[in-house]
């Protein structure tokens, strides 16, 4: 496959599967019932029984991170999980698979699988293990992780870690807030091969901690565009218009980012005050808790020097 920047692939795939999963209510409970060597986990497809103490995950789908953060242990993930630099070293005896990697997976022994819900051989993979499946943004970046949680009997684990997540980066965001002023806006952009693409309250790239957690503002005309659609593709000539005080660049060395040398770059007044955050795309895509936390942790030591 061609190295081409991710959210061309996730915005065009998540958006056919949300679509194809409309039917299903806007949330999902996850509910789950336990046996000593099982769970039922209430999926958007119907239960799925679970070994209640998982030991060979594969994750095909971006919650790598989640199953990380939880301690549980990987056989297989994808290829953008593969290429996450803060991964790297965790997964260097992890596979790399894909959904059309059936008879890969089948040698992993995996005991349970996660994926999307545009997943393909669904119903190979479901007789290689128990498959679980999610529809990207159905519920909140943090609802998603209690999911997940569920998914491999730890719940508990993941509800702790999603309230002590909530208050410190609610407590950073008073910080920020503080320093910048309440009304500074903050705009976050990542480039592709011909265009630019700037971000929503729920697409990664440290959007759920921006506006969702430190309440930070975003510019108006982000928020027209970007923010029921999650993220709004424009030419590199309109950036001043939807540049706030603060912009966060999430940058792919691969891409186009020759704009920057323009002079209607260079004009934008946070360019030249020297308020934009460069961070590397590859680290900074996703929102499992592993992302975040170096997420919360990049915006503390780039707006208060922490």
């Amino acid at each position: 496959m061609k190295k081409i920047l991710f959210p061309l692939m996730l915005i065009f795939v998540l958006a056919l599967s949300a679509c194809g999963n409309s039917s299903n209510s806007s949330s999902n409970k996850g509910n789950q019932s336990t046996s000593s060597d099982t769970i039922t986990y209430q999926s958007e497809n119907g239960p799925v029984k679970l070994p209640a103490h998982p030991k060979r995950v594969v994750v095909l789908g971006s919650y790598t991170g989640n199953v990380m953060s939880l301690g549980v242990n990987l056989v297989g993930v994808d290829s953008w999980s593969k290429k996450n630099p803060r991964f790297q070293k965790e997964l260097k005896n992890v596979e790399e698979v894909s959904d059309e990697n059936v008879e890969k997976i089948m040698k992993l022994k995996p005991d349970v699988i996660i994926g999307l819900s545009n997943t393909k051989n669904v119903e190979k993979l479901k007789k290689i293990a128990p498959t679980v499946l999610f529809t990207y943004n159905k519920v909140d970046y943090l609802q998603q992780h209690i999911e997940i949680g569920k998914v491999l009997n730890k719940e508990k684990e993941a509800k702790a870690w999603v309230k002590d997540f909530k208050e410190r980066a609610a407590e950073a965001g008073k910080e920020i807030k503080a320093k910048i002023g309440q009304d500074a806006t903050v705009s976050v952009f990542e480039s592709g091969t011909k265009e630019l693409y700037v971000f929503g309250d729920a697409w990664g790239r440290g959007t759920e901690i921006l506006y969702q957690e430190m309440k930070l503002k975003m510019p108006e005309k982000v928020k027209e565009k970007a923010l029921k659609a999650g993220y709004y593709a424009m030419s590199h000539e309109v950036i001043p218009e939807f540049a706030g005080d603060y912009m966060i660049i999430s940058k792919n060395s691969e891409m186009d980012n020759s704009y920057q040398n323009s002079e209607i770059y260079k004009s934008i007044p946070a360019v030249k005050k020297h308020r934009v955050y460069e961070a590397n795309a590859e680290e900074f895509y996703f929102n499992d808790p592993l992302t975040l936390e170096y997420q919360l942790s990049f915006f503390k030591k780039k707006f208060l020097g922490k």
